[in-house]
């Protein structure tokens, strides 16, 4: 159970982090990318979203040293599906029936593995 918690931390921790980095690069916009990199990143959107990818990636190897690799990296694929859903509450960007339909079948695959 532990285990099942902390794949779904880090799965979390990854999408807030995502969707950190995305809002920091909305509000620089495209000049974003013009500016130095230093200045974009401790853009506080930014920086939230290294920091908590960065805590992503000691999460996962936590992880990887407790749970099989066969089991732990499919269920990463829930993050596909909670960055379609916060990109649709958070930046209303279009949910498409046939977007719908592919996070349906990553959901089935990931019940799946999980059940194996």
């Amino acid at each position: 159970m532990r285990d099942i918690f902390m794949i779904f931390a880090a799965v979390a921790l990854g999408v807030v982090g995502q969707v950190s980095l995305k809002k920091g690069m909305l509000l620089s916009g495209s000049a974003g990318l013009n500016l130095s990199l230093i200045k974009v990143i401790f853009t506080p959107y930014i920086f939230l979203g290294l920091v908590l990818y960065g805590i992503a990636m000691f999460l996962w190897l936590s992880i990887l040293s407790r749970v099989d690799l066969s089991y732990a990296y499919p269920m990463l694929s829930l993050s596909y599906v909670f960055i379609v859903l916060a990109s649709w509450l958070i930046f209303n960007e279009n949910l498409s029936f046939l977007r719908l339909m592919g996070v349906l079948c990553i959901c089935l695959g990931v019940i799946m593995v999980g059940r194996s």
